[in-house]
Order: structure tokens, then sequence, then C-alpha cells
């Protein structure tokens, strides 16, 4: 969780602008805005539970320039440059390797411009996952399309899995969920995934990664290295930062399928340059 208390900025941010041209807008919404970052954090972001603040929509820029054009020193300013410097390496949305170099809105913010300095609203994403992502938030069939990293701790044990079939030079894969979540957090996973399009931006990532295991393999047999435990020391070295990350669910996937153990312990393999 942010370290920055979300209620309680709203009030440093209000009064800020005692004196200035919008201090009678802020003053009369302080009591109100409080109120609906606590709904939010109360329901976890969650957009069927939050409700929107209409009455506030004539002002969204004024909301919207306290995220974009924060004032030296301010309150959001320093909150907003704290998260940016975070210590990430991994995608928190995808678990793509990479520093995340964007912050992104999970209710966005020009549907929802009051959270749009909230603390617990914000978090860290790669390009990928924010373009993907875009305004949406859910609809009639799934009110909620995405994980929130803050709220929804499950995803902190491993969710994502690998099938990986023969033929094992040129396998085929399928990334889904591991089995045994609750029902609702397995939908909530689907469809994380279908609206950021996981399964298709790992594909690239498989290919390459099956071919540098192959390598790597041939490297290990040459030295007359235990295979198998060595790629479990590889797994496990893959555990941080994430059980998510995409290369423990990789070497998860090999270290658990037996035949495709033997056939790199085994088999002559493929020679890829």
């Amino acid at each position: 969780m942010p370290t920055v208390d979300s209620v309680q900025l709203v009030v440093d941010v209000v009064a800020e602008r005692t004196n200035g041209r919008n201090a009678a807008f802020f003053n009369g919404i302080q009591q109100e805005w409080s109120q609906r970052v606590q709904q939010y954090i109360d329901h976890g972001g969650s957009p069927p539970l939050v409700t929107n603040w209409t009455a506030i929509q004539p002002r969204t820029n004024t909301f919207l320039n306290l995220y974009l054009s924060p004032a030296e020193n301010s309150a959001q300013g320093q909150m907003l440059e704290t998260m940016r410097q975070h210590e990430l390496t991994i995608c928190p949305a995808c678990g793509e390797l990479g520093r995340p170099n964007t912050l992104d809105h999970y209710l966005p913010k020009n549907l929802y411009p009051h959270f749009c300095i909230t603390p617990v609203n914000l978090f860290p994403m790669c390009d990928a996952c924010q373009l993907a992502k875009g305004t949406k938030v859910g609809d009639a069939q799934s009110p909620r399309f995405f994980i929130h990293p803050y709220f929804d701790t499950f995803v902190g044990e491993q969710v994502l899995c690998l099938e990986i079939n023969a033929p094992f030079d040129a396998p085929a894969f399928t990334l889904g969920i591991v089995n045994g979540l609750d029902p609702s957090h397995a939908r909530l996973i689907r469809s994380h995934m279908r609206e950021l399009a996981i399964e298709r931006r790992y594909a690239s990532f498989f290919r390459n990664q099956h071919r540098r295991l192959l390598r790597l393999v041939g490297a290990m047999r040459a030295a007359s290295q235990d295979v198998p435990q060595m790629l479990m020391t590889i797994r496990q070295a893959a555990v941080e930062p994430s059980l998510n990350a995409w290369d423990y669910v990789f070497y998860s996937a090999v270290c658990d399928n037996p035949d495709m153990i033997d056939y790199l312990t085994n088999a002559q393999l493929p020679q890829y340059l």
C-alpha cells in the first residue's frame, strides 16, 4: 500500500488552497471528497461499489490539474514523486520483467477525477498494460475487469500457470490460471488476462525463453551438470520478485513437467545460434 494516507491527503490538499482562487470550491467539497475516498478504500476500488460523483464533473479539469501540474513541494506532488521512485522490477499488472515507468489510475482519472491523486488509486504499470487497459473498468458480464494491486491480496500467491506440450523442440503452450482459486478470484484473473492481452504478449517471451532454455541446457550437459537440479535452482532464483513473474511461471512449468525434463536431460537438442 502507498505510504501516504489517502484520506489525509485530501485534508492537506484542501488546506494548501485556503487562499487560492479555488478555495471556496475545495472547502465546500472537502467532507464529501474525504467520504468518497474512504468509500473507495472500504470497497477496494471496485467499480460497482464506488459511486460516481456527477456533481463535480463540470470541475473535472480542476481535479486533473492537481495530478498533471502539481505545484512544487505540494502535498500531492510529493506523493506522486515518491510513488514514481519505486524499486519494482516487474509490472505488477502482468508480471513482465522491466521497470514500469508510468503510474496508472485503477479507476480512470477522466471518469473519476476526484480519485486522480488518491494514492490507493495509483500504481506503477508498464506501457503495454496501460495502453491495453485504457479507461476500461468492466461491463455487464464482468463489472470489474482488473485486479487491484493493493486490495486483491490473493495475487501474492501464484495465480498464473503455464502448460507446455510436446514436441519439446517446438512446443505449444497455454498460459492459464492455477487450480483451486476461489471462483470469483478465477473470474477476475481471467478477465484481467483477457483485457490486458497477457497470453498473447507472453507468446513472444515464451518463444525466446524456450530457445534460451535449450541453449542453456546444452551448456549444462556439456559441463556434465545435473540438468533437473540446475533448472530447479534457476526456478528458485526466479521466486523474487513475484511468483507471477514470467520467468518464474516459465521455469515452474518446465520443472513440473516430467516429460519435458526427460527430453531436456536425454534427448538430442536442436541447435540454436
